[in-house]
């Protein structure tokens, strides 16, 4: 709603929204299936969350470079073909681009960070699971999409 006027102007990109939720979700559910295994087989204890949450910065920064990449590639062959992004599709193309990287960072961190959360406030670490990371990152995902939106394309389609 806070970026309901904003948004109005630049109806394209909530034709793109799926593509940045479901990255953000997926890099989240799969960072915490895979934190919540280790820990269930020993091979990564509370006080082993700073190596972690450093190995997962490494590599959701990695994922989102790539997938940023490919939705900037995206964009592009699109206007190619059917110029359906206007005189201003680079900026499109760098708000996909920076959102991906950014919502795929974030899921990666949050997913593998909870079960650390949640073990340490003595709860079952598999309750954060897939569900409650991939809403939590859909939703703060969204958020990192439009301020990200709005910081490059204010001004000029917005």
């Amino acid at each position: 709603e806070h970026f309901e006027e904003q948004m109005a102007s630049a109806i394209m990109l909530f034709a793109l929204m799926p593509v940045i939720i479901s990255s953000g979700g997926n890099s989240g559910s799969q960072a915490s299936t895979l934190i919540i295994q280790a820990m269930a087989l020993g091979e990564v204890t509370l006080s082993d969350w700073w190596r972690v949450m450093r190995r997962e910065i490494l590599s959701g920064l990695l994922l989102g470079l790539i997938l940023g990449a490919l939705g900037f590639i995206r964009i592009m062959a699109w206007q190619s073909f059917a110029h359906s992004y206007g005189e201003y599709w680079i900026l499109v193309a760098f708000v996909i681009s920076l959102s991906l990287v950014g919502v795929v960072l974030w899921g990666s961190l949050m997913g593998s960070m909870l079960p650390f959360v949640m073990k340490r406030l003595g709860a079952d670490p598999a309750s954060s699971s897939a569900p409650f990371v991939s809403t939590l990152v859909d939703v703060t995902g969204l958020l990192i999409y439009f301020t990200v939106a709005t910081l490059i394309l204010k001004g000029v389609l917005l």
